[in-house]
């Protein structure tokens, strides 16, 4: 058996570790550190350099190992912790995260690195605990030796660690055959077995092997839960006796200087003893294990994602079925039973739908998890106090959506740290808590999710914005809304800070933002309050696999609406159209003023009804404003399965998306800002507006 058939395994199970250690990591009380917060983060690093050690990631073990030392120290006490001790363990956990990506690419990883984080490390051992722990914190030469006891215990000989084959009794609790087949061969990658016995309930292999039990434990654990796993010495093997300890260590031993093994032969009548790292564990009972068992499991994205294309598929099958039952003429009691059936089919379609989709939700929590990080980086490196509150963290989200918005919240979240919170001593001055508040939340909202960040900093300045968007040449007026001005930080190149940092300043990240969350298929909204702070939301639709749509049609031709951006149509009377300058139209409702889009002029359909007070204003929102686009028939709403126009054809001005309709035909999903852009080209090309003269509409423009 091929031991790199575990690699995949252990990456993912090491990226875990990893998050969870950087969480720990964060979460420290400094001055009152929890005892199992330093007890988890240890087992972290443990778990990870015994895998390492084994699959021969050798950089990534050695850098563990030493890191795992001094996480022992401070877990006992022994190493007081600071705030700068606490950085250079997440800087630690960056190198080996680093480390880590190399093995996963198949190459190695940066010497440079992982010399000076050695290093440094080391260096911390030596200042904090002394200059005798030297040793202790030397870098292993195997990647999975048999350690010896160290040289300062003057109980112990030569004769009581043996650098030979030692006799483990490896034992596998509730483990399936199929998985114990699995794990007995890979016992036999990692010494000679001398014999096998027992049931599904406990199966014992006795092993004749120079690798610990630790790392023995740290491999099968990659397969099976801790708790399904009891190693100890065989009887008469040639382990180290359980009192070879240091004297100023007799609770537990440090990672550098444990024995062969960690526990000492029990009495036979005695149950096995756990390893002294799993001491908070409590086994659970076998009913619970079994359930627990059975409530995950691991599949490929590929393969979900296949998955979803015939859903789709079947989708859109169940429609062009229904087309064709809907079509029929005869409607008599024969075909009663195939209308039912068509129900019962579109019924079982949407709910197939549904549960497939669910597989690719996950909760925002992953998302939301990678900023304690940034928010403390850059508060020191701004010297400002922040408190960072999430909520919503188990609202969930697409799989593709949650990889492709870490990006656009990282730049949201640092612009409200550097532009949007004041320093401690202006907060003070101004009557705040000197400790700024940064919220990070997460809901659902019909067939959207919504994710804010807001800061209880200064607001944004209407007149500032104004101005520093007239030296940048932008065209602005005094009479745009506050709404219109909030957007201008979204224009290339536009930037209110005073001076270039490595934060911020350069006026570049922010358009990415808004380019990023549109390509999604979602819009940016601003809320600011000068002195009480700014809200961005970012609001997204839950998948780009299949949306809810409005069909509608313009002359010949059917096209559809995202249900989520329709919010009421209306039929459009002559005295609520008013002709603006420049050609535009805008529709008065309910002393609101809306521009006017002619979806036959914007994309030049043809037969379409030009006279505006015989169509039908669909009123329709896009990127934080409101449009009355004009059709010719509302035809209905459907669930549509989004095919990617840019992947098989090319970009198309004010189109999204396409889908496949009933009847084969294929429909093109409108974007909604996009057609407001292509109508304003052609509106420039074109003097009449829905081939109207402008007298057909009032002269007078509304104040």
């Amino acid at each position: 058996m091929d031991i790199t058939d575990f690699f995949d395994t252990f990456f993912e199970e090491a990226e875990e570790l990893l998050a969870d250690m950087e969480q720990h990591l964060l979460e420290l009380d400094i001055d009152d550190p929890d005892s199992e917060q330093l007890n988890a983060i240890f087992r972290a690093a443990h778990s990870i350099k015994g895998g390492a050690g084994t699959f021969g990631f050798t950089v990534l073990q050695k850098t563990t190992h030493i890191f795992e030392n001094l996480l022992d120290y401070a877990r006992k006490g022994e190493m007081t912790l600071r705030a700068d001790l606490v950085d250079t363990f997440l800087e630690a956990k960056d190198i080996m995260h680093e480390q880590l990506n190399a093995y996963r690419s198949e190459e190695e990883p940066d010497q440079e690195a992982f010399e000076r984080i050695c290093q440094t490390l080391q260096q911390i051992a030596l200042e904090e605990i002394g200059e005798g722990l030297e040793a202790a914190t030397s870098i292993p030469a195997q990647p999975a030796p048999v350690e010896e006891p160290a040289p300062v215990q003057p109980q112990e000989t030569a004769e009581s660690s043996s650098s030979e084959g030692t006799g483990l009794v490896v034992a596998l609790l509730n483990v399936g055959e199929k998985d114990r087949t699995l794990l007995v061969e890979e016992l036999e990658q990692l010494g000679t077995i001398e014999s096998q016995s027992g049931d599904e309930k406990r199966y014992e292999v006795v092993l004749d092997s120079s690798v610990s039990g630790d790392d023995i434990e740290a491999v099968m654990c990659f397969i099976i839960e801790p708790e399904q796993i009891e190693i100890r010495p065989a009887a008469g093997a040639a382990a180290a006796p359980a009192e070879v300890q240091a004297p100023n260590q007799a609770s537990e031993p440090t990672a550098a200087e444990k024995p062969v093994v960690a526990p000492a032969a029990p009495a036979a009548s005695e149950p096995p003893v756990q390893k002294p790292e799993s001491k908070t564990k409590k086994p659970e009972p076998k009913s619970k294990k079994a359930a627990a068992e059975s409530s995950s499991i691991r599949v490929s994205v590929d393969k979900v994602d296949q998955i979803i294309n015939l859903v789709g598929e079947l989708i859109i099958t169940q429609s062009m079925l229904d087309q064709t039952v809907s079509d029929l003429e005869d409607q008599s009691v024969g075909n009663s039973s195939l209308q039912n059936g068509m129900s019962l089919l579109q019924r079982n379609a949407r709910d197939l739908q549904e549960a497939v989709m669910s597989i690719r939700m996950i909760p925002m929590e992953f998302v939301f998890s990678r900023f304690p990080r940034v928010v403390r980086d850059t508060a020191g490196k701004l010297n400002k106090e922040i408190e960072l509150v999430t909520e919503g963290k188990s609202t969930e989200l697409d799989k593709s959506l949650v990889e492709r918005i870490t990006d656009p919240l990282t730049h949201l979240v640092r612009n409200s740290l550097d532009h949007g919170i004041e320093m401690p001593d202006v907060r003070e001055a101004k009557g705040k808590p000197r400790t700024g508040k940064l919220t990070l939340s997460a809901r659902h909202q019909g067939g959207n999710i919504l994710i804010e960040v807001r800061d209880d900093g200064a607001g944004m300045d209407r007149e500032v914005l104004l101005k520093k968007a007239r030296e940048s040449g932008l065209n602005v007026s005094d009479t745009m809304s506050d709404e219109e001005v909030w957007q201008l930080i979204f224009a290339p190149g536009f930037s209110t800070a005073k001076e270039v940092t490595d934060v911020s300043g350069r006026g570049v990240g922010m358009d990415v933002v808004k380019r990023n969350i549109q390509g999604m298929g979602g819009r940016v909204e601003i809320q600011s309050k000068k002195e009480e702070g700014t809200n961005t939301r970012i609001v997204l639709p839950l998948t780009l696999a299949i949306l809810d749509g409005m069909s509608i049609k313009v002359g010949r031709e059917t096209f559809i609406l995202p249900l989520s951006t329709v919010l009421e149509s209306l039929q459009p009377a002559q005295e609520d159209m008013y002709a603006m300058a420049g050609d535009d139209v805008v529709l008065k409702v309910r002393d609101e003023y809306l521009p006017v889009i002619a979806i036959h002029e914007a994309l030049d359909v043809k037969d379409a009804i030009t006279d505006p007070t015989k169509s039908i204003a669909v009123i329709v929102q896009g990127e934080g404003r409101r449009y009355a686009m004009l059709v010719d028939e509302l035809v209905g709403q459907q669930q549509v399965v989004v095919k990617n126009l840019e992947d098989n054809y090319r970009k198309v001005p004010g189109i999204s998306a396409a889908t496949i309709l009933g009847d084969g035909s294929v429909a093109l999903i409108l974007d909604i800002s996009g057609l407001h852009r292509l109508s304003r080209v052609k509106k420039e090309s074109r003097k009449p507006v829905n081939n109207q003269p402008l007298s057909f509409y009032k002269e007078a423009e509304p104040s």
